[in-house]
């Protein structure tokens, strides 16, 4: 990479539903036990990643009330955390539960922050917009989606 990111998160597909902002790693993990789809030793690997975060990461207030608020990584401090967190990464591998590793300067607005963490405010909810027009004038007109066809 050429350019250095300030701020990581790894994410899901799936929204969370109080925030409509994608899962995080921890929340993707603890669903795959609490479905059952986890087996147990997996399930016990998990756990002690996440007592290890839990005693070493402070626990944002925001996080605590359950406000719609998502969190990220600082990458200048976190190398440890991101060795630490990749056995997670592992057992969505695993376990074939898609996931993302996103890197960003402009998390969104930060209502709190320590030496670990920024916790942003989630935003408004999202904006679907029409398809856009074709870039190319080579694309055959078989290859270009219709309004009508969904």
């Amino acid at each position: 990479m050429s350019k250095k990111y300030k701020y990581v998160r790894i994410q899901g597909r799936e929204l969370a539903e109080n925030t409509l902002y994608a899962k995080g790693i921890f929340s993707m993990c603890w669903g795959l036990i609490q479905n059952g789809i986890m087996d147990e030793e997996d399930a016990e690997l998990f756990r002690e990643i996440d007592k290890w975060f839990s005693e070493i990461l402070p626990w944002p207030p925001q996080c605590m009330r359950r406000e719609k608020v998502v969190c990220f990584f600082k990458t200048e401090s976190t190398e440890a955390m991101m060795k630490l967190i990749t056995p997670a990464m592992w057992l969505l591998e695993k376990y074939k539960h898609p996931f993302y590793v996103v890197y960003t300067n402009m998390p969104g607005e930060i209502v709190y922050e320590d030496e670990y963490q920024v916790v942003v405010k989630a935003g408004d909810p999202l904006q679907i917009e029409k398809m856009q027009p074709s870039w190319s004038e080579d694309v055959p007109e078989e290859y270009i989606a219709k309004e009508e066809s969904y």
